[in-house]
């Protein structure tokens, strides 16, 4: 609420979008304005949803409600998204789908947008692919450890344009962060070192920073979060100098119960991740502690942050809340999931929670329908949304 009032004062200052770019005076451009997109006193939530079967791809308006179907892509083994863009990782390539809603945090105020939805294109990469992008540029990690680096700019002008290689990178993570550029790159004795490049892919700096077996990776307002067999490596930013800080386990760890990949709220500084079957790990970035909350069995995890419950869905097809602190369960929901999906190793999606700073969205793709929770309110059910569409894959825009 504090954020959309402060959205709100902000556009309040300037008049809505549409009444600024009508009245503002040739010689300059209003605070916030946007070319060919509409601003908006609250979030814009959107759901990219995909069924990898069938290749059906639309976006679901969770404003409106309306969906909008995008083209056919098959065969999708993941989905990812950069709060604006969504990337579907298949064989022929990465398709890019611009779901036009999308915020700017100037930090004192946030702006939020929606413009039109539109299929941008395919970017090269196979289903390994990585994409990690910032407000300038979105950088493609492929399986075999090549980096391409693409303008932002021409995304959001509805093309893919020209990329730029980084010669002589060769890693497993390339993500944009504090105007420069961040690899995970593997030397001649085997171990991987953070090395920092500039826009152009020149080297520039390299902290004191190992990580052994890199899996996963989080941007958070604290700093970049790289998942390692030891724990965490937190690489920070103050006035052009990078450090580097370890956020150890504090024990052993077996390989089967450590991070492996991270989801949060987009702006929160809470990390949650899979231990294993049984539990899942919570990283207080902040704090620079781990967490370990036994739940039971374990499909998908996710939290808020900021003294949101852990929301873990388990193998009763039911959503489930925790309090991290004390690992007590504090609320839970009745049977959701249609199907209680078998843990695979094939790569078959399971189910996903995607959280926004006030709901999260759970889908059942067995029911062909997404379900809308207020966290804050005991997790109840405050929407069941009715797709037509088997939605197995699913992330959320406008963040």
């Amino acid at each position: 609420m504090a954020l959309a009032l402060l959205a709100t004062s902000c556009a309040g200052q300037d008049g809505d979008a549409s009444a600024r770019k009508a009245s503002a005076p040739a010689s300059g451009t209003p605070h916030g304005y946007v070319e060919g997109a509409q601003e908006a006193a609250e979030q814009q939530s959107r759901l990219l949803l995909n069924d990898p079967g069938t290749g059906d791809t639309r976006v679901l308006d969770l404003i409106t409600g309306k969906t909008h179907e995008v083209p056919r892509t098959t065969g999708a083994s993941g989905l990812t998204t950069d709060g604006r863009f969504g990337y579907l990782h298949a064989a022929g390539g990465t398709r890019v789908i611009d779901g036009g809603a999308w915020m700017v945090d100037h930090g004192d105020h946030v702006h939020y947008y929606r413009a039109a939805i539109r299929d941008v294109g395919r970017i090269p990469g196979g289903t390994g692919a990585g994409v990690r992008s910032d407000a300038a540029v979105t950088a493609v990690t492929a399986e075999d450890g090549r980096a391409a680096v693409y303008r932002r700019a021409a995304l959001e002008n509805g093309e893919v344009g020209g990329s730029r290689s980084l010669s002589g990178v060769h890693a497993s993570a390339v993500v944009p962060y504090a105007e420069h550029l961040l690899s995970l790159t593997g030397g001649p004795d085997g171990s991987t070192k953070v090395v920092v490049h500039d826009r152009e892919g020149k080297r520039v700096a390299s902290p004191d920073a190992g990580c052994e077996d890199p899996r996963g990776d989080a941007v958070t307002r604290r700093g970049v979060v790289f998942g390692c067999a030891d724990g965490a490596l937190l690489i920070s930013e103050d006035d052009g100098t990078f450090t580097s800080e370890k956020i150890p386990y504090g024990a052993d760890v077996p390989a089967r119960e450590r991070a492996l990949s991270f989801s949060h709220r987009a702006g929160s500084d809470t990390l949650t991740a899979p231990a294993g079957d049984r539990a899942v790990w919570v990283l207080d970035v902040t704090e620079r502690a781990w967490t370990r909350v036994e739940t039971g069995p374990v499909l998908a995890a996710n939290t808020a942050g900021e003294g949101a419950p852990l929301l873990v869905v388990e193998d009763d097809g039911a959503l489930h809340g925790y309090d991290i602190a004390t690992g007590k369960r504090v609320s839970g929901t009745e049977r959701l999931l249609t199907v209680v999906p078998e843990a695979r190793a094939d790569g078959t999606p399971g189910p996903v929670v995607e959280v926004d700073r006030s709901r999260a969205y759970l889908n059942d793709p067995a029911g062909s329908r997404v379900h809308e929770i207020d966290y804050n309110d005991n997790l109840r059910v405050a929407r069941t949304l009715d797709l037509g569409m088997k939605p197995a894959l699913m992330v959320e825009t406008g963040r």
